[in-house]
Order: structure tokens, then C-alpha cells, then sequence
């Protein structure tokens, strides 16, 4: 990946340009790739940072720039020769007006020396004045085969399967982390073998809660352990061939994800977690939330270095729960306009297989432009379970603590949980085993019918709300579960 990034900076510089915007959280690696660069134009590279000025040193009388944007560019007007300035933390940098204005003065210089200047930092905020100036440079996270070369040259004779389990284990990080993982797993396991590879993992998921918003889940459940859901299970089982070769040769697209819609306590984030062990694929969250409260580098910065550790790692289906939280504010002002339309675009755009399951309780606060078709594959909308769901919910969790279902008259009980949602029911079966815990005997039917009639729905409180809900996704949304009683509901609301 570091080659082809090369090769577009060599085009944009022989191409014209002579203001360049590159974006990196690494920043030695980028000046590697910027070196190689400057060797591939015939240009040399020289770095600027606000501390040390010009490296090396300028010529311009009295000091190398050092000090701010100002003095950094009178020293880099003063240098002749064909050459590619480095400015260092570009993004601490373009609110000087005086720095900026000088940059667009010297921009007509630099075409007549060949030279370029490129702006360095995490994420570039252009003024407005340099944004049609301005090419833009991404350069992404190690891929796998840069991975590879970086640790064979440490474990020079490893087998090779487990250098591939290493690789695999440590993509999403950066390549200075992956090293310093690397070396640490090995030092401690003595050697590279699966103990490494473990460790390699466990460092990973360490190493990416420093990523604000983002963190790692790892779930037992599969889409077995879903109660109900029928017409979105199978729409999720369709879709996991389509992730391989032998679908892109069909001319099926990668799937890029569906938004889930409905009531609270009904199973759409238990799904996302569900879909991930089904298809044994990673499983990140992204906390749209917690990136606009995040310090630092800012919201902008911290999603798309989340969306960069997930398209990584891919494939992987990235859990975004309760999105309208994160997105709710936006168009309330340019700075959340602004990091909603670059996370609008990465999922219309991307391409690789990171397949977003995103859920939401309350679709009126939803920005419209979010549930235009080509963000999800599809939007489903959950309903509370029907009679044979809330069977099969009372089931799957009296099995998970042990009971037997057949012990028990569960379409009776079923039929009194008439408005419970399935995380109700859930605590229902709780708070049944407590009761009959603390009387010293097993669970009964008695038990779970008086936790039932003591649960007040949440749906009671929410009527009319759910009820707006269902009006809205009557004819704009998939039904998660497709029978006649549902549609029935979806009739009578």
C-alpha cells in the first residue's frame, strides 16, 4: 500500500501541484514514504517542524525557520533547489492567517524551483483559501503484505502458517505498534508459535482502546442464540458467500451493511453481535457519541482513523448502536455537518468488506441523507416478538440457564408476555429463577407467570411512540419478521 501512495504523490507532484494535504497517523512512516518519493522525482526531502525548523538547515540569515509557519516558510523561500518541504503537525498549524497568507504567496515560487510543500498531520483542515490549492493524501494502516515483510525480517527461517496467524493478528495497527507487539509476544512465548499469536491478539485489543470511540467485542452467541427475526436471519445467512471470490466473479458487490430499526429490548444489537460469530468474522464498535466528545485530534480525526482500523482489519462487520445518538446533531453546526458528510461518504464509497450494522430506536431524530438507499444494503424494521417468537425467546433462555423448555406450557406463557419486549422476557426468566432461588426449590410455571404479570412493558409507557414507529416503517422499511400475524400488527397499528 506504502507503493501505491508513492506513486500517486510522484504523479500529483509531476503532474503540477505544489501544495499537498497528507494525512497520517505515522508520522516517520509517512516521511519514508515521502523520501522515497522525493528519490522517485529527483527531488530531495527536507522536514520542517515548528520546534527545529528546517533539517536539514536553511539559509535563510539569523535561524532556519524555527518558531512558527511564518518563519518556517521565509526559510523555505530562501532554499533554491528542487526539494520537498515536510511541514511537521501541519494541523496545530493553519489557523496562523499571516503563515497562510505567506504559503499562498510562495505557491507560484515552488512551481518555479520544483518544489512542493506537503502538509503533514493526522487530519488536515484546509483554510478555505488553500482547499482548491490543495491535493489529498491518505495513507492508510500497514496491509497485510507489508505486515508480513516487516516481521519475516525480524523472524527471519519462521514457519510460515504462523507468521500468517501473526500477520492476521496484528493487522489495525500501525507499523511501529505491530513491531513492538511482535517482538513482545515473541520475547514472552520464546519464540513464534501459537502462544505469540495469542498474545499478539490480546495486545491488539489493548493497543486499539488508545483509538477513541472504537473497541473490540467478542461474542459467544450466534444467530441460533436470536430469538425470532426469521426474514432477517435469512437475509443475513444469504449473505455470507457473497464476501468471497466466487461472488465478485458473479458480479455481486460486497455487501456494505443494513441499519436496523425498532423497538428497545428486541434484539437489534444482539443481532449485530450475532452476525459476527456466524461469520466468524472481528466484531469493532464505533461510538459515534463518544468521537464528538473525544480530546485531542477531534471527531473528524477519530472516525476515520476508526473507519481506517476497521477497513484494515477486513472483513469485519463494525456495530454502530443507537446511531442516531452520534448523528442526531447533525447540520447543527459546520463542525458536526462536516464530520457526518465525510462518514456519509466512507460508507457510500468504501470498498472493502466491512459490513456496518447499525441500530437505532428513534428514527425521527435520523438525518435523512443516513436512510437513502446505497449507505445499507437494507433497512429492517423489529418489532416486539409475536406469539411463536416469545415461545422461542422463553426458550433460548431457560436452555442457557439450564431448565428444560418442555417443563414448561410455554405458548401459555408466551400468550401472557403479549406486549413483552425479548430483553423483558429475559429478565422475566431472571427474576424467576431468583424467586425461586431464594425459596430453596427449582423453577416453576408460577414463577415465571408472576414475574410476567409483575413486569410493567415498556411498551405501556411508549404506546404512542412505538406506534409512530410502526406508522413510519410500514412502507419504508423490511419487516425483521415476515409472517401473517406480524404483518397483522403492522395492519391493526
Amino acid at each position: 500500500m506504502s507503493r501505491h501512495v508513492t506513486e500517486e504523490l510522484c504523479l500529483l507532484i509531476r503532474s503540477g501541484w505544489k501544495l499537498i494535504a497528507f494525512e497520517s497517523f505515522e508520522e516517520e512512516r509517512a516521511l519514508s514514504v515521502l523520501e522515497h518519493t522525493g528519490k522517485a522525482a529527483g527531488r530531495a526531502l527536507v522536514r520542517w517542524s515548528i520546534a527545529s525548523g528546517l533539517i536539514p538547515g536553511g539559509n535563510i540569515p539569523g535561524g532556519n525557520g524555527a518558531g512558527s509557519l511564518d518563519l518556517g516558510l521565509k526559510a523555505i523561500s530562501a532554499e533554491p533547489n528542487p526539494s520537498i518541504f515536510a511541514i511537521l503537525d501541519a494541523h496545530r498549524l493553519l489557523d496562523d492567517p499571516v503563515g497562510v497568507r505567506r504559503l499562498r504567496d510562495l505557491l507560484c515560487m515552488l512551481g518555479e524551483r520544483n518544489q512542493v510543500v506537503v502538509l503533514l498531520g493526522p487530519v488536515i483542515e484546509l483554510p478555505v483559501e488553500l482547499q482548491r490549492e490543495a491535493a489529498r493524501v491518505q495513507l492508510p494502516l500497514p496491509t497485510a503484505e507489508e505486515l508480513q515483510r516487516l516481521f519475516g525480517s525480524v523472524a527471519q527461517g519462521a514457519d510460515s502458517q504462523l507468521l500468517d496467524d501473526a500477520v492476521r493478528a496484528a493487522l489495525g495497527l500501525t507499523n511501529l505498534e505491530a513491531l513492538r507487539v511482535f517482538r513482545k509476544a515473541c520475547t514472552r512465548a520464546k519464540g513464534l508459535n501459537d502462544a505469540a499469536v495469542a498474545c499478539i491478539v490480546r495486545e491488539k485489543r489493548a493497543a486499539l482502546r488508545r483509538t477513541p470511540a472504537l473497541t473490540f467485542h467478542e461474542t459467544e452467541a450466534d444467530l441460533a442464540a436470536v430469538g425470532g427475526l426469521g426474514e432477517l436471519k435469512h437475509w443475513l445467512r444469504d449473505r455470507r458467500r457473497t464476501f468471497g471470490e466466487e461472488a465478485r466473479s458473479f458480479g455481486l458487490p460486497t455487501p456494505r451493511g443494513l441499519l436496523l430499526l425498532g423497538v428497545q429490548g428486541c434484539g437489534k444489537s444482539l443481532c449485530a453481535k450475532a452476525v459476527a460469530r456466524q461469520w466468524q468474522f472481528p466484531l469493532l464498535r464505533l461510538d459515534v457519541a463518544a468521537a464528538f466528545g473525544a480530546t485531542g485530534s477531534g471527531p473528524e480525526a477519530t472516525i476515520r482513523e476508526a473507519t481506517a482500523v476497521a477497513e484494515s482489519i477486513a472483513p469485519v462487520v463494525l456495530w454502530i448502536d443507537e446511531i442516531e445518538k452520534g448523528f442526531s446533531v447533525a447540520g447543527q453546526d459546520s463542525r458536526t455537518s462536516r464530520v457526518f458528510g465525510s462518514f456519509l461518504t466512507w460508507l457510500s464509497e468504501k470498498t472493502k468488506p466491512v459490513f456496518v450494522v447499525a441500530t437505532a430506536n428513534d428514527v425521527s431524530t435520523l438525518p435523512p441523507e443516513l436512510l437513502r438507499r446505497g449507505r445499507f444494503d437494507e433497512l429492517f424494521f423489529v418489532d416486539l416478538p409475536n406469539l411463536e417468537e416469545r415461545i422461542e425467546i422463553l426458550s433460548i433462555h431457560l436452555c442457557k440457564r439450564g431448565r428444560d423448555p418442555v417443563q414448561f406450557d410455554l405458548e401459555d406463557l408466551a400468550d401472557q408476555a403479549g406486549r413483552l419486549s425479548g430483553a423483558e422476557i429475559e429478565q422475566v426468566v431472571n427474576a424467576a429463577l431468583h424467586k425461586a432461588f431464594a425459596e430453596g426449590r427449582d423453577l416453576d410455571f408460577n414463577d415465571l407467570a408472576n414475574a410476567i404479570n409483575e413486569t410493567v412493558p415498556l411498551y405501556d409507557t411508549y404506546e404512542d411512540r412505538i406506534k409512530e414507529l410502526r406508522d413510519w416503517a410500514r412502507t419504508r422499511a423490511r419487516p425483521a419478521t415476515l409472517d401473517a400475524k406480524v404483518v397483522d400488527l403492522f395492519q391493526k397499528s
